[in-house]
């Protein structure tokens, strides 16, 4: 204790022992917070499901069933996943007022918060495929533009145009244009094959692939049309045909004023 007692008055007794406190909350803060924190997550995760629940009753149980199991003018929820729910709400697409040949996009009816809520809902009932998230849908880093193009020709053209710009199917059907959708909503759409879409699964289509169509269309997105006006990039043969018919028709024209200015 003598030992002790003339060490304490030492004029670095005080600075090593304010560190060494430190040093102590330090670490009790630190093995608390890991001990909270996956509390804290599962108390919010249970929040979000309930609050999804409350909202799927009220605006979606009428067509789909109070225990997702589905109606005869909606499908089974059932295994669909968190990123259908978040593509079908998140675009407005659902819930929908008009039972048409084919749901159009339109302002979403939820925000971002109950969106996820009832994503999360749908999600704790039966496993499906789960919302990308941000560090996933890094196309600019994975992607590649030349291979996104050529697998977009492959697989997509022939619904969306050559240029993602939309075109027509059968039964008053249509593929939507693709500009200006976010990439979640690519990804998502590929994940989950909404409507007329198939699933593009991971085994017919990889992660990285995805991630090429998506460059691929973001910068088709973010091309000038340097010939001046694109009509729309619908393709040659309809921009050819206008072409042809205004200037067949000026020529027409001009050979009708000649002929009646001869007279």
């Amino acid at each position: 204790m003598k030992y002790l007692s003339r060490y304490r008055r030492h004029k670095s007794a005080g600075p090593l022992l304010l560190l060494f406190a430190l040093f102590a909350i330090g670490t009790t803060f630190s093995v608390a917070s890991a001990t909270t924190t996956p509390e804290q997550s599962e108390f919010s995760r249970s929040t979000a499901i309930e609050e999804g629940r409350e909202i799927f009753l009220k605006g979606c149980s009428s067509c789909h069933g109070l225990n997702l199991e589905g109606s005869a003018i909606a499908p089974s929820l059932l295994g669909v996943g968190a990123a259908s729910v978040d593509f079908q709400v998140g675009t407005g697409r659902m819930p929908v007022g008009d039972l048409s040949v084919q749901i159009m996009r339109k302002p979403p009816v939820y925000d971002e918060k109950e969106v996820a809520a009832l994503a999360a809902y749908v999600a704790s009932l039966a496993p499906g495929p789960e919302i990308p998230t941000e560090a996933s849908l890094n196309y600019e880093r994975d992607g590649s533009t030349a291979e996104g193009g050529e697998l977009f020709r492959t697989n997509c053209a022939m619904c969306h145009n050559f240029a993602a710009q939309g075109g027509a199917l059968t039964q008053g059907k249509y593929a939507p244009t693709l500009m200006g959708v976010e990439a979640k909503y690519i990804a998502e759409a590929m994940t989950t094959g909404p409507q007329a879409m198939p699933v593009f699964s991971d085994k017919t289509l990889t992660p990285e692939e995805k991630l090429s169509i998506i460059k691929w269309v973001k910068a088709v997105e973010a091309e000038p049309a340097l010939g001046g006006a694109s009509l729309g990039r619908v393709g040659p043969v309809t921009e050819g045909l206008l072409v042809w018919t205004l200037g067949i028709g000026l020529l027409i024209g001009v050979a009708v004023w000649l002929a009646m200015k001869a007279r």
